[in-house]
């Protein structure tokens, strides 16, 4: 008879070992129960390390069980469990009730490092309020200045956009460790705030020199986004200074870095240097070569990719997809996302975004539509990318609808969705839904950001509040060239070119360099001022002094400033005397010049080198046909006509948009259809006959034959922006402004009508046509008869 030896009762340090080695729950599992023949069930620090390797390989439900039949559990283990559940926040939740209601324990800065942290990308609503409540917890209990406490509530803040109260925490901290650096710099760049990350960036190097590859990594990720190449390189030499320029993340950052900034050779040498290239690095090098219109290598890398085994990420197909140079490539587009579709990438949410930003830049929109609806799990991103489809595309009711069913579905809007909101604004002239946006603003702390308030600035100058929009620019410490381009702008739009000059004199005493758009913008601004020494010393600036070369644009606005002051000889000999050939822009504004200054001759030597350049633009032959109207040639006048209609060209349709009360109102020529059509045509009637007591004369010449080529005037057909201005002032008190946007130029006639209401209501009324505003007050326009 054989008898079997009993083996040796094992010690705890068998059994950790046994636990660190196991790599399935089977493994696992017979440990457990090995455990239990050797009688070690009570002891914490064997049970604490089997819950959290339990933990580690997802079996959660395993682990609470095992938790609850623990008879002594301490504070290390609930610390374990906690951290163990940050997938499962109200997991998490419930243990740290637990320790508070069940035991005699005190959390200490583990027990809310790890709880809050927890919380950090949970969905918002949800995600503030708890951890709100935690931060309230961990300072009564003593902990709000604790590092690690500090360094998970600067993330979950982040998380949320509240960088206000993420500075806060920080602010409180009298010695940021490098983690709780990083912390705050990471949530910067997540929250697109790049220059500032580069401003706390600067701030850590002065003030201690524990930074490490993460530090470096991190900062180079929001360089890149700034396209700051100087900064870009002063951190890689810094790099090289502490000896992290060759580590992997780096280098990989370099590459994103090089490649953003146009320098793709670069970043190709640096992917080279990097002896190993992980996934993350194959996929900056895929993206970079996709930025710089390098489509076909992009698609070689990635094929390479494939053949190596590697398996590919969602951000390698993001980096393949051409979002930054979409145009040429719609068929590339759609064989990635079938593709995608194969492979079942189709509906990973950044992917589904990329493809939704490109076919809405190459203006698909039921594409990109048809995608965004399909999406099951809907990032904040892609209802960005769809918003921004629509602004960009000037589908903007489209694009303000999808913002508001966005706010049903309490989905929080970032930075990018304010600035894409903001835009349509701005293109809709809708005043009213822009203030209501700055008051979400307010509401979500995005005043900071540096694009969010330049949007800002540019949405009130659209919408004629000119006053609010250089407050908010006075307010600004931070302004970009940007912003200083959107107020110069503005100030052009609004006809104020003396102060847009004044302007971009202060903008250049700031240091800040000006661009092409900068001088387009004070060249505009002087247009429409009629300050010619003015343009011509800003031209001649532009081209000596900041050594830029113009381009067809500039050339139009040095026309269109000779042109409008009555030069037309001048303004044929510059365009004459120009170094490349003149298009329809310089030939288009010495045309509406003879408009103006009612020079057939000119004109009609203009129209005909614009009717060899641009054949089918109706405009140039309705504008020559008015100008022969006004000099009573109509006979030719007809004759342009009949062109017109013999050659089917058709032209943009006449409307006004009014804004009451928060609800648009559109009106057309003769318009009878609006629910208050009686009281706007008495209201009319009545102001008529006001008006002609006070002088007024109609212009029935160019109502015959005018800009919008709207039929005469007659009684009973009256033109667009004269029923909205009725209509606005049934709708509003006394002393009330009334504005209102008119898709194309407004015409002479109306000008003169609104110069007369203005007097007789004594009302301000602000009209925007398709070239710039005009404030109308006691009879008078701001453009001075100048537009």
């Amino acid at each position: 008879m054989v008898c079997r030896g009993i083996a040796a009762p094992r010690d705890r340090n068998f059994f950790l070992s046994l636990i660190k080695q196991a790599t399935t729950l089977s493994h696992l599992n017979q440990t457990h129960a090995q455990i239990i023949h050797n009688n070690l069930v009570s002891d914490n620090i064997t049970i604490t390390k089997l819950i959290q390797k339990l933990l580690d390989l997802k079996a959660h439900d395993q682990a609470k069980l095992l938790f609850a039949n623990t008879n002594s559990p301490d504070l290390f283990l609930y610390n374990v469990l906690i951290k163990g559940f940050r997938n499962n926040p109200f997991d998490s939740l419930s243990v740290y009730r637990s320790l508070l209601q069940k035991t005699g324990f005190r959390p200490d800065n583990f027990t809310y490092s790890f709880i809050i942290a927890a919380f950090s990308g949970f969905p918002a609503s949800v995600s503030e309020k708890v951890g709100v409540l935690l931060h309230g917890h961990a300072i009564v209990s003593g902990f709000g200045s604790d590092l690690f406490v500090a360094s998970a509530l600067v993330d979950v803040y982040m998380s949320l956009s509240r960088i206000g109260n993420g500075y806060k925490v920080f602010d409180g901290i009298p010695e940021p460790d490098t983690v709780l650096w990083n912390t705050i710099l990471s949530g910067l760049v997540k929250n697109c705030c790049f220059e500032e990350s580069l401003r706390v960036f600067c701030d850590m190097v002065e003030r201690t020199t524990r930074f490490d590859s993460t530090t470096l990594a991190v900062v180079l990720s929001g360089v890149a986004e700034l396209q700051e190449i100087r900064a870009g390189m002063m951190v890689q030499a810094l790099a090289m200074k502490v000896g992290c320029h060759f580590h992997g993340h780096v280098l990989t950052c370099l590459v994103s870095l090089y490649s953003k900034c146009g320098d793709v050779v670069t970043a190709q040498l640096l992917f080279g240097l990097i002896g190993n290239p992980d996934l993350v690095a194959y996929n900056a090098m895929i993206s970079g070569f996709s930025a710089n219109n390098e489509a076909e290598s992009s698609l070689n890398l990635f094929q390479e990719l494939l053949l190596s085994g590697c398996k590919v990420s969602s951000s390698t197909i993001v980096g393949l997809i051409p979002v930054l140079n979409p145009f040429g490539h719609l068929d590339f587009t759609r064989s990635i996302h079938c593709f995608c579709l194969k492979s079942g990438f189709l509906f990973n949410p950044s992917i589904s975004t990329a493809l939704t930003t490109v076919y809405s830049r190459l203006n698909e929109l039921e594409l990109a539509r048809k995608l965004f609806d399909e999406s099951p799990a809907k990032a904040l991103a892609s209802w960005n990318a769809m918003i921004s489809g629509y602004a960009q595309n000037g589908q903007t009711e489209m694009a303000v609808s999808l913002f508001h069913e966005m706010q049903k579905l309490d989905i929080r809007p970032n930075p990018v969705t304010i600035t894409s909101i903001l835009s349509a604004c701005a293109q809709l002239g809708a005043l009213g839904l822009g203030k209501w946006v700055h008051d979400l603003i307010k509401k979500e702390c995005f005043e900071s950001n540096i694009y969010v308030s330049t949007a800002l600035i540019d949405m009130y100058t659209k919408c004629g509040s000119i006053k609010e929009a250089k407050s908010l620019f006075d307010m600004m410490g931070e302004k970009n060239v940007v912003t200083w381009n959107a107020m110069i702008s503005g100030y052009g739009l609004h006809g104020h070119g003396n102060e847009a000059l004044k302007l971009f004199d202060e903008m250049l005493l700031s240091g800040v360099s000006p661009t092409g758009v900068t001088f387009l913008s004070i060249l505009y601004a002087c247009s429409h001022a009629g300050l010619v020494e003015e343009g011509e010393r800003i031209f001649h600036s532009m081209v000596f002094d900041h050594g830029f070369e113009p381009n067809s644009e500039h050339y139009a606005c040095m026309v269109d400033i000779l042109g409008r002051a009555g030069k037309l000889e001048d303004a044929l000999e510059f365009i004459n005397k120009m170094p490349i050939k003149p298009g329809p822009a310089e030939w288009g504004a010495l045309l509406g010049a003879c408009m103006i200054h009612k020079d057939a001759n000119l004109a009609r030597f203009a129209s005909d080198r614009l009717f060899e350049l641009d054949p089918e633009n109706v405009g140039y032959h309705v504008l020559l046909s008015n100008i022969y109207s006004t000099n009573h040639n109509y006979s030719r006048a007809a004759l342009l006509r009949q062109v017109v209609k013999k050659r089917n060209l058709s032209k943009t349709p006449g409307c006004t948009l009014i804004e009451v009360k928060g609800d648009p109102h559109v009106f057309t020529s003769g318009d009878r259809s609006h629910s208050q059509s009686k009281a706007i045509y008495a209201m009319l009637e009545k102001l008529m006959g006001k008006m002609k007591d006070a002088g007024y004369l109609a212009e029935t010449v160019t109502s015959l034959h005018d800009v919008e080529e709207e039929e005469k005037e007659l009684l009973v057909k009256v033109h667009s922006e004269k029923l909205a201005i009725a209509f606005g002032l049934i709708m509003s008190e006394a002393g009330d402004e009334i504005r209102i946007i008119k898709n194309l130029r407004v015409c002479l006639d109306c000008h003169n009508f609104t110069k007369f209401v203005s007097r007789i209501t004594e009302r301000v009324i602000i009209v925007r046509d398709a070239n710039r505003f005009h404030h109308f007050e006691k009879g008078a326009c701001s453009c001075g008869d100048y537009w």
